[in-house]
């Protein structure tokens, strides 16, 4: 192959206008050489992993194996490629091979980070059984507490913070968010709340310290319950909170005042919503609400599967629906619906925050986690935060209630939340 013939694919592969460098093993240099924002291909291994799975897995799996290499902004890198992750058109994949011919389609070892594939993972059980939520859920967040810890902040909150004011810190707009939450639970002193999915306990404190309830969370990782409660404990709180190592179906109480699901739904399954919602419902009083806050798509019609590099190395099994199935489901289960709020513009935000804590601590979440997982979630984060930019996904949250047999609802004619 000639000298700058890689480049000249390369060079097909960028948007035009971004001040991003690509450098080729060869040689080759595309783009801005002056950009402190470099791709660099550091073997033809990277391109066979490229190649050989094309789009976003391929692009994963070099990158976290180490042949593909980012420096600079990882976000303005990804922006650059985005017709790479997108999908690149069949003109484009025809043209490309015959420049390059079929050499790089070659078998290469995937990553030990990567999860079986969805047919493989079928093998050990139903999608959605307890068994195969409880190891999905064990991938994601049974990493190490304190490597999320350098990359959540003290919130130690996981799911999309809300910002009060353009110049609010993260650790503001995740307080804001639980008291929107909280808010909109309409929760008073000595009332019941149920928080599944409830991560590292930060919704059940939150709601016992500020708003005086009695809260129980539950999470299917065991290392978020362990440190939830521990944490609950030294707040002083552990006299109405606690936070379980449970799978939200094994509950037994039931008469709550208010359920929250922050960033469970995605969990879920769109064919088990309708028993998700049936079971929340359940364990509801009357005039009880249900404040659920999940990603979405933008629309319906789309599919609910996520993509392979969220299925493969972040979320195995995850699932997201349009709000309009989520509102859908609600109505049809027991809730009457009466408010929804898209906070992507907020998510998109968060994990700008989140982003910036990796990269200021990257040597020691390294250490802690390994240089493959550190890279599995910078890159799961930037492109999250690009996908909540350009509208591929959103962050809703929608409150439902139950109503009485006499049809009240036990709501104001015009709440405002008081936040």
């Amino acid at each position: 192959m000639a000298q700058g013939e890689l480049g000249e694919v390369f060079g097909r592969l960028l948007t035009a206008g971004e001040h991003v460098a690509i450098t080729l093993y060869d040689g080759s240099v595309v783009g801005d050489p002056d950009s402190p924002h470099r791709i660099d291909v550091r073997s033809p291994t990277a391109l066979s992993y490229v190649f050989s799975a094309p789009g976003e897995l391929g692009l994963a799996r070099a990158y976290v194996t180490g042949h593909l290499d980012v420096h600079g902004d990882l976000y303005t890198v990804l922006r650059a490629l985005t017709a790479v992750i997108d999908g690149l058109s069949v003109r484009d994949k025809l043209w490309i091979m015959r420049r390059l011919g079929t050499r790089y389609l070659r078998s290469v070892p995937v990553p030990a980070e990567e999860a079986p594939s969805r047919v493989k993972r079928g093998l050990r059980g139903l999608r959605h059984s307890k068994s195969r939520d409880s190891a999905a859920i064990s991938q994601h967040y049974d990493v190490s507490n304190h490597f999320y810890e350098l990359v959540l902040g003290p919130s130690m909150a996981y799911t999309c913070a809300c910002y009060p004011e353009e110049g609010a810190t993260l650790e503001e707009a995740q307080f804001h968010k639980f008291d929107l939450v909280c808010r909109k639970l309409a929760l008073e002193p000595g009332m019941r709340l149920l928080d599944v999915g409830c991560g590292w306990g930060g919704m059940v404190a939150h709601a016992a310290e500020h708003y005086g309830v009695r809260a129980i969370g539950v999470t299917l990782s065991r290392e978020q319950a362990q440190w939830g409660q521990k944490h609950i404990v030294a707040r002083g709180l552990a006299d109405r909170a606690e936070v379980r190592h449970l799978d939200y179906r094994d509950v037994a109480e039931g008469g709550f005042d208010a359920v929250s699901s922050i960033g469970l739904t995605e969990h879920i399954g769109a064919r088990n919503l309708p028993s998700y919602f049936r079971f929340l419902h359940s364990k509801l009083r009357d005039g009880g609400r249900l404040l659920n806050h999940c990603i979405t798509r933008p629309t319906t019609r789309e599919p609910t599967h996520t993509g392979p590099f969220i299925d493969r190395y972040v979320f195995p099994d995850g699932e997201l629906e349009g709000v309009g199935t989520i509102i859908s489901a609600m109505q049809d289960h027991g809730f009457e619906v009466r408010h929804s709020e898209n906070l992507r513009e907020h998510y998109a935000r968060t994990l700008a925050a989140w982003c910036a804590n990796l990269d200021a601590n990257w040597s020691e979440a390294v250490q802690e986690a390994g240089v493959r997982r550190a890279r599995v979630w910078a890159l799961y984060m930037a492109a999250s935060r690009l996908g909540f930019e350009r509208h591929k996904i959103e962050l809703q949250q929608v409150l439902g209630v139950k109503v009485a047999v006499n049809g009240d609802a036990a709501m104001p004619l015009r709440p405002d939340w008081g936040v």
